[in-house]
């Protein structure tokens, strides 16, 4: 492995435990206990949903002890890194389509929310993932109508906030409708944020936060990406009906059911940016954080990251070398028929892009370790990734156009693989100029 390639996956790593969850979970225990004892509260209920909910779980038990009185959280299958002891229940399901077990752990969650009164105090721990995995469909929505629907945006290239839209006016716990559900109870919510501008209503779709988005808006979505006629009719009825105000909106700013929550952001990228770009300059490179609110078609952001990175390379002087940082969230337009993933899809274009350069290389990692339907987190790649990849007999631009990132580096090597890492703060771009 080419020492750049050692070098970044290093950086990732350490910026990985900056974001570790259990750590900012433990930083918020004093003022929940307290908040406990002042209060006057005879219960303390925890629920949770996301890929880093059995970690923020044990950090919450392993602090509140004997406080706890009953839990559950919700995460991604392969993401119960580590059992939690004594009385929060662990639930794994589907995701980024919502499945049968998430179902049915979320109805379980509900049960436990609506048995709370005035007197209960129940903490939420959020992360990425939670709006695939806390699903409770609308009267007349099925969990089918839910994941083909889900499915459609996704492969037509839908961002996170759009795709919310929709997920909060199909469900009975997004969009401030787990703290309607809550009420009276007191809700404080601890969460991990994947979203750019870590926006409280984007984050798992906003179960515990104002919601100012619209049925109409939902109904905009589909038309935006020309998905009227191929969304289940019963999504569209009901969306509809929204629209017509035949069906109560989602609770917005102002709304009594949202007068005793508070919505704590505890971890972000912007944290596990800072903290790459300190394990940079420790490893003797000048650092530029470019941005932490990266968005657009993957391939594009990485041939753009690729023109900025050989700019840089060019204007270079002196010895030391130089670090590109961005973190953020792109998203893929499906056309072809392979697999991988944004990470994956970004690497492929960034590598085409600077072929033949020497001294550049490229991770591209999402931070919970997966990218896509896939078990690598991301890629690495540099100037010689397309030679290498020739000299296998293997065509990167129709990989590219394919879709097929993650069989491209399968094949050609490249792949990064953390297993799951326990946290979620979207994804993560190093570029090393040597």
């Amino acid at each position: 492995m080419e020492k750049t390639h050692i070098i970044s996956e290093q950086i990732f790593r350490t910026a990985l435990r900056e974001a570790a969850p259990d750590e900012a979970v433990q930083g918020e225990m004093q003022r929940i206990r307290a908040l406990y004892r002042d209060g006057g509260f005879r219960r303390l209920v925890t629920v949770g949903f996301g890929k880093a909910a059995p970690v923020m779980a044990g950090a919450l038990e392993e602090s509140l002890g004997d406080l706890v009185d009953a839990g559950l959280v919700i995460t991604k299958y392969g993401h119960a890194l580590t059992p939690v002891p004594g009385r929060i229940k662990i639930f794994e399901a589907g995701h980024p389509v919502p499945d049968s077990n998430g179902l049915r752990a979320t109805e379980e969650l509900l049960r436990l929310v609506r048995a709370a009164d005035g007197r209960t105090l129940i903490v939420t721990l959020i992360s990425g993932g939670g709006s695939a995995l806390l699903v409770a469909p609308q009267d007349g929505i099925s969990l089918a109508d839910k994941q083909r629907t889900t499915s459609l945006l996704l492969n037509a290239g839908a961002d996170i906030g759009e795709l919310n839209t929709v997920r909060k006016h199909l469900s009975r716990v997004k969009g401030g409708r787990l703290a309607e559900a809550a009420f009276p109870a007191t809700v404080v919510s601890l969460i991990l944020s994947d979203v750019i501008g870590d926006r409280l209503d984007v984050i798992a779709s906003g179960p515990t936060a104002a919601d100012p988005t619209t049925f109409g808006e939902a109904l905009g979505i589909f038309e935006r990406y020309r998905l009227s006629e191929a969304v289940p009719p019963p999504v569209m009825e009901l969306l509809r009906r929204g629209d017509r105000g035949d069906i109560p909106e989602t609770p917005k700013a102002g709304s009594p059911f949202l007068d005793r929550v508070e919505n704590i952001i505890v971890g972000s990228n912007r944290q596990a940016l800072e903290a790459a770009a300190r394990s940079a300059q420790e490893l003797g490179f000048t650092v530029e954080i470019l941005s932490a609110e990266l968005t657009g078609e993957a391939r594009e952001v990485g041939r753009q990251l690729a023109r900025q990175a050989l700019a840089a390379a060019s204007s270079k002087a002196g010895n030391a070398g130089h670090c590109l940082l961005a973190g953020g969230e792109t998203t893929v337009t499906v056309r072809g028929q392979g697999k991988g993933g944004r990470n994956m899809e970004l690497a492929l274009a960034f590598a085409i892009e600077i072929e033949g350069q020497p001294g550049i290389t490229l991770l591209s990692a999402g931070t919970d370790g997966t990218d896509g339907p896939t078990e690598a987190a991301g890629a690495i790649v540099d100037g010689g990734t397309v030679a290498r990849a020739r000299e296998k007999g293997l065509a990167p631009r129709e990989y590219l156009d394919n879709n097929d990132s993650y069989t491209f580096f399968n094949r050609c090597g490249g792949l990064l693989v953390t297993g799951a890492t326990g946290t979620n703060v979207m994804d993560l771009q190093i570029v090393l100029i040597e």
